[in-house]
């Protein structure tokens, strides 16, 4: 068993070897919290979530870290523009972000740092750097000397004559235009720490750096993130960090952006589909069927049709899990171990849309074994489809999603339930006399009410269609 990766540094798929046998140490860039996250930014978290479930189903011990920005230009512009504290708007939106993943089923980080409560960790870095010769002060910013590393966008593979690098107000005093922050200087109004070159707040690159550094050492198994962070975020990570002495990531793995008319989903072109509006038109085990399971590395295209189709797929998962059920007499156990084409199919960079593939076949044999009466041979079936959607996050048996629903929920599902049996009874009777125009009829009208019925040996049963 070996699990296969795309490095984006390497440009290809290489065998995962781990650092310490038995181990993944994982550091995921997360958050930056100017505005609540949409579906976009929380793809990114669901993508690796779906990785570190895989690696512990291989056996092994997962570090996951997940950074949250807390302060950035972005957080300080709309503290400007709202009026209100810069912690306050980080806190406030940070808690939105700890909400959707929660609601769409990701296991929660083994440590979530904030930038704000590390600054003497990024002191130490940049202390290091300047007399390593590869940073200088000036102005009360700090600078990273992009020409004093020789390696400098190895992983993007741009030419550094060629650069550009973006830049912020204030950043005065470089020695090339294509140096990059690592602390900028306060500005009147503004968040600030002191520091030996002067009162200044984190630049973007090095909280990274520095956090990943405490959490995870000089070395670590793998570096995750959009694929919008590859420059200059990782570019400037891995500088600093080399040039500090750390080894720092040996695998970079980055997934692709939701995208809206072929355009990157951000808060900035006004496309942005908020999670905590989203769920309350679609189920989150729904939302993270569409948004976790199409390839990490492949453009997801936002569209209703897509959802409602995500929708249909995983209901009719759903239905044959609900009918083994009703059938075993209560609940299944999930299989000890997954079937061997979706493990290959996973081990294979993740490959989750092979995976899939696996349990919608796995199902159909299950609805077979229904229709033939094969009670063993559906509810092993399930057993198997359990094991799979359990990795995937997606089984619906699971507490997570089974115990959802609200007491309140409940209630009313138990009252549409009797409702639907008194209809339901007045089919069959109808059916009973040989009257199946009236049968028709009735069946047609719950279908109207947005309920699907089936015909089951055991009588007919109904769900939302």
């Amino acid at each position: 068993m070996t699990i296969r990766l795309y490095d984006t540094s390497a440009r290809q798929i290489r065998d995962f070897v781990p650092l310490t046998p038995g181990c993944v140490s994982i550091y995921l860039c997360g958050a930056t919290v100017q505005a609540a996250p949409h579906i976009g930014h929380i793809r990114s978290g669901l993508n690796f979530d779906i990785m570190r479930r895989w690696f512990e189903y291989r056996g092994y011990d997962v570090t996951f870290v997940r950074n949250v920005t807390d302060i950035d230009d972005k957080i300080i512009r709309k503290s400007a523009e709202q009026g209100r504290p810069w912690w306050a708007i980080g806190y406030e939106n940070e808690v939105a972000f700890n909400t959707a993943y929660d609601t769409l089923g990701c296991l929660r980080p083994t440590y979530e740092p904030r930038a704000t409560g590390h600054v003497p960790e990024m002191i130490e870095m940049m202390r290091g750097l300047i007399e390593r010769g590869h940073a200088y002060a000036a102005d009360g910013n700090v600078y990273f000397d992009v020409r004093s590393y020789p390696d400098y966008l190895q992983l993007s593979g741009q030419d550094l004559d060629k650069l550009k690098q973006p830049s912020g107000e204030g950043e005065t005093g470089k020695r090339d235009p294509r140096d990059f922050a690592m602390w900028k200087a306060a500005k009147e109004g503004e968040p600030s720490w002191e520091t030996p070159w002067g009162r200044g707040r984190p630049g973007w690159h090095l909280e990274c750096s520095a956090m990943a550094h405490k959490y995870l050492g000089e070395r670590f198994d793998i570096h995750g993130g959009g694929v919008d962070l590859v420059f200059p975020h990782h570019d400037n990570e891995i500088a600093q960090a080399k040039a500090y002495g750390d080894e720092f990531a040996r695998y970079w793995a980055h997934n692709a952006w939701v995208t809206m008319s072929g355009e990157k989903m951000s808060k900035s072109l006004g496309n942005s589909v908020l999670v905590s509006e989203m769920v309350k038109r679609w189920r989150p085990i729904v939302l993270r069927y569409y948004l976790g399971t199409p390839h990490y590395r492949s453009m997801i295209e936002y569209s209703e049709e897509a959802l409602r189709e995500a929708e249909s797929a995983f209901a009719r998962i759903e239905g044959f899990v609900q009918r083994v059920v009703e059938l075993a007499g209560g609940p299944v156990e999930p299989a000890d171990e997954v079937p061997l084409a979706f493990a290959e199919a996973m081990d294979d960079d993740l490959g989750v849309p092979q995976a899939l593939a696996i349990v919608h076949t796995t199902v159909r044999q299950g609805n077979s074994a229904l229709t033939a009466d094969d009670k063993e041979a559906a509810v092993a079936r399930l057993a198997e489809v359990r094991a799979m959607l359990g990795v995937l996050g997606l089984d619906p048996l699971d507490e997570q999603w089974s115990g959802a629903t609200s007491e309140r929920g409940e209630d009313l599902h138990g009252v549409v339930d009797s409702l639907v049996r008194l209809v339901l009874d007045q089919r069959q009777a109808a059916r009973a006399r040989k009257d199946y125009a009236t049968a028709d009829a009735i069946r047609d009208q719950l279908q109207q009410s947005g309920l699907a019925i089936e015909d089951t040996p055991s009588g007919p049963r109904w769900s939302l269609s």
